[in-house]
């Protein structure tokens, strides 16, 4: 269960996560657990303890009774409610658990019940037998179990709100009015949120109904949203059909095409009325997310440089009060895209830059601790892989012991342009993001000096702490090209 709840956020670092959040995700992962198996385990006792105590309190007159067996029952249930209530007390501690004040009557219920339960039992004896007031009086009494029903209700949406908010982390929430969100205000007119949920991501996702009540409440008519997963959809009619679509792989980066388009579109929408806003979301509102709003606060003249866009987006999604880990845009690839974006609007005033046509002509991988024959590279364009190589296959691969680096030489690389993907693969290496061990973007038409140089932190993947314990500080990759004189378009 911790494992699946360290994958359950978009791109956080799952180990720092776990160590810093080791009691929260400990409290939260037996509320979770208890919920799932007390839950439905709870309320099949509860209906079973009511029938037993309507059918004694029925059959109970002056000549017949349930067997004593039957009402022990009931005592064992009222022991495991019981037990219960201990268990949660000492895992949340008793201020804490006791400061609800829905807990606090939870557990007077079940103290009453099994004293009420006890004092049943105890009836049979014949020392209480002769006190018939006790027959009138305690056995309806038990009813009072019927109130734990509702407190399930609550308590499932107490483990709803507590599961939201760790998958969120330390993300600016909105929590006014009535809302808990993980939506941030990066400006007064720009949301950013994660994905609107329905099903089981909504245990743990924004519910999508919240999303619609929050945007119908405080922006009526007044929003657009904008999806950029595309992994997931919803019905575009929850928001009144007021949703725009961008298909950008998660952990990956748009187009510069992409990222003018939605640009122009946002500036569009806010120009036709003051009150307009827009709600861009992806799955943890915080990569794909990042980058178009970064995107849109440049074309917009808000900011002048990928720098400080980047550092204010940042800034508005972080909630420092609880962590001071850092929520801005955090793949490398997704940085430099933000930053070719801000030359694009800077040297070209928006519009695409000149086609550069490039053909990968040798990649060199430093402190590669190993000889790389293992390693596998794949080259990504317009979604299709259009080159791969291998030991034996499309290269010739030295290994350089004494430099310790991997000298990859390509053979009839194709021709090379606009927005491209390079993925390493290896058997021997564990693979993150992408199912591979790492990768990284470029765009040809801001290569300078047919070179491009990347260090381990400029890697996708191998920015998280995670990996450095096989890739050290010095690790690198060098790419050369050879400029192609023939147009493509």
């Amino acid at each position: 269960i911790l494992d699946q709840l360290s994958k359950l956020d978009d791109g956080d670092d799952d180990v720092d996560f776990l160590n810093s959040h080791y009691s929260a995700i400990k409290r939260t992962v037996y509320l979770i657990v208890s919920s799932f198996t007390f839950r439905i385990f709870g309320i099949l006792l509860i209906f079973v303890d009511v029938f037993l105590i309507v059918a004694d309190v029925l059959v109970t007159n002056s000549t017949h009774s349930l067997p004593l067996e039957y009402r022990s029952i009931s005592l064992v249930i009222a022991v495991y409610f019981f037990m219960d209530v201990c268990l949660r007390v000492f895992i949340e501690g008793i201020r804490p658990y006791f400061s609800d004040i829905f807990n606090s009557l939870d557990a007077a219920i079940i103290v009453v019940t099994l004293l009420v339960d006890i004092v049943c039992i105890l009836y049979d004896f014949k020392s209480l037998k002769d006190i018939r007031t006790l027959t009138f009086f305690f056995r309806p009494l038990r009813l009072i179990i019927l109130l734990r029903i509702f407190h399930l209700a609550h308590q499932k949406k107490y483990l709803e709100m507590l599961a939201r908010r760790m998958v969120s982390e330390n993300k600016r929430r909105y929590k006014k009015d009535g809302f808990d969100l993980d939506l941030t205000y990066v400006t007064d007119r720009i949301i950013a949120m994660s994905f609107p949920s329905s099903g089981k991501q909504s245990f743990y996702r924004n519910p999508i109904k919240e999303v619609v009540r929050f945007l119908d409440t405080k922006h009526q008519n007044h929003y657009q949203v904008y999806n950029l997963c595309s992994e997931k959809a919803y019905d575009p009619k929850n928001f009144h059909h007021r949703v725009h679509r961008y298909m950008i792989d998660d952990h990956n980066v748009p187009t510069l095409r992409e990222m003018v388009a939605f640009s122009k579109e946002a500036e569009e929408w806010m120009a036709q009325d003051e009150d307009n806003v827009i709600a861009v979301h992806c799955k943890g509102g915080k990569g794909r997310t990042g980058t178009m709003i970064c995107a849109y606060l440049l074309a917009s003249g808000i900011f002048t440089t990928a720098e400080a866009s980047l550092y204010y987006f940042g800034e508005r999604r972080t909630d420092k009060s609880t962590s001071s880990k850092f929520q801005g845009i955090e793949t490398p690839s997704q940085n430099r895209f933000v930053g070719y974006f801000a030359k694009m609007k800077n040297s070209y005033n928006l519009t695409l830059p000149p086609r550069k046509i490039l053909s990968m002509t040798k990649i060199i991988i430093y402190s590669i601790n190993g000889n790389g024959n293992d390693l596998k590279v794949q080259i990504i364009m317009q979604q299709k892989t259009v080159f791969s190589c291998s030991a034996s296959q499309n290269c010739r691969m030295v290994h350089d012991a004494e430099t310790d680096r991997v000298i990859i030489n390509l053979l009839n690389c194709p021709p090379l342009y606009d927005e491209v993907k390079v993925k390493f693969l290896s058997s021997d290496l564990p693979k993150y993001y992408d199912n591979c061990p790492f990768f990284f973007w470029f765009h040809t038409s801001f290569i300078q000096s047919n070179r491009l140089y990347l260090s381990r932190s400029e890697l996708d993947n191998l920015h998280k702490s995670k990996a450095w314990k096989i890739y050290r500080p010095e690790f690198a990759v060098e790419v050369y090209f050879d400029e192609v004189v023939a147009g493509i378009e």
